[in-house]
């Protein structure tokens, strides 16, 4: 069997974040109602790694995907695309025996129970990810690595490539993880097993109605005593914002030595003493409540790549995840560098006044143009 050697991540590597997951094409409607009632549809890319991967490289970071397509049509379109957005694929591997999985979807708020999804991944090439099938040396060349809980989801042999890559190991570079708990994915398993993952990587983000559902915790407290292992764990609670658990070893950020991380703490570690900072939410005129979640991540690493304090990581992601709710699709530009800075810098009282509107990514919009209630 294949597998990550100790030690191959070094200070001498090019890549800021290497992003393992399934990127499926997706099929848009080209106007609200019901799959069935929809005439037609436009065609984009979808997969919370990709999504990652693709909004740190329009921030400027160097990042690349990894993971498996097939020889189809719709592999070509989905390796053009994300490449289209800066991102390193050249560790992308075709199947010539299995699919490319897509899916539709509605145009109705994912949180509402018109949104309809229909996948057609179940043996897609993505599938037969495992420790045997994908370039260790790929995704270990950067300064961090981040997953998500989907690919667990996907097979047994997807389950057995997270389980490796997330084991303590000297060496490993920085291992973020996205629960992105999918029900539907989990029907008649055990999702359980998301948790015994998190507790085994070093920047954790995790929503509260996922650890609910997952794993019945409630409360930001709850699933941090769940989960003590994380050098940082990001609490999501919707509108309410953020609450992030970082120990103080942390400082301002593992920037200069995640090429060199080597995790200190394994399950059942004693974990020192929290700070815990809550970052409000910001107000956003919603276009399309898709991709926040992948944008949020992007967001906190880039900030965190960049060696910002634990509130402004909080705050980029959220400024992210605001350039993604307001435009349509699951990928946007973000806002330039300069400009969420700006803007991340706010006084507490302006932050939680600003009201962010679509078209406030523009280079060109002052910090004070943005429309406050």
């Amino acid at each position: 069997m294949s597998g990550p050697a100790a030690g191959t991540a070094s200070a001498a590597t090019t890549t800021d974040v290497v992003c393992l997951g399934e990127s499926m094409v997706a099929f848009l409607p080209s106007q609200p109602g019901r799959l069935a009632d929809v005439p037609s549809f436009g065609r984009g890319v979808g997969g919370a790694e990709s999504n990652v991967a693709c909004a740190l490289a329009a921030a400027g970071h160097r990042a690349a995907w990894v993971g498996r397509v097939g020889t189809d049509g719709f592999g070509d379109h989905l390796v053009e695309t994300i490449t289209g957005y800066g991102v390193d694929t050249s560790a992308v591997r075709r199947d010539p025996a299995r699919p490319t999985g897509v899916y539709f979807r509605t145009a109705a708020d994912r949180g509402t129970g018109a949104h309809e999804v229909a996948y057609y991944r179940a043996g897609s090439a993505a599938s037969a990810m495992s420790p045997d099938t994908v370039p260790y040396d790929a995704l270990f060349a950067g300064r961090v690595l981040h997953l998500s809980g989907i690919t667990a989801a996907l097979s047994a042999g997807c389950l057995e490539l997270l389980r490796e890559l997330t084991a303590p190991r000297p060496g490993r570079p920085l291992v973020s993880f996205d629960v992105n708990h999918r029900p539907r994915l989990w029907r008649g398993a055990d999702a359980s097993v998301l948790l015994d993952l998190a507790r085994r990587c070093d920047l954790v983000f995790v929503g509260e109605d996922e650890a609910k559902e997952a794993w019945g915790i409630g409360g930001a407290a709850a699933i941090r005593a769940a989960l003590p292992e994380p050098s940082v764990l990001v609490v999501k609670r919707g509108s309410a914002g953020v609450t992030v658990f970082a120990r103080p070893a942390e400082g301002p950020a593992p920037a200069a030595a995640a090429a060199a991380h080597t995790p200190a703490d394994g399950p059942g570690a004693t974990a020192a003493p929290d700070v815990v900072t809550a970052v409000p939410a910001l107000r956003v005129d919603v276009v399309a409540a898709v991709g926040a979640g992948d944008a949020f991540a992007a967001g906190f690493l880039s900030a965190t790549l960049r060696g910002l304090p634990v509130r402004d990581r909080a705050r980029h992601g959220h400024l992210m995840a605001a350039a993604a709710l307001t435009v349509p699709g699951d990928l946007t530009v973000p806002p330039a560098r300069g400009h969420a800075d700006r803007l991340a810098a706010l006084d507490d009282e302006a932050w939680e006044r600003l009201r962010l509107g679509p078209g406030w990514t523009a280079a060109d919009r002052a910090p004070e143009e943005v429309r406050t209630p």
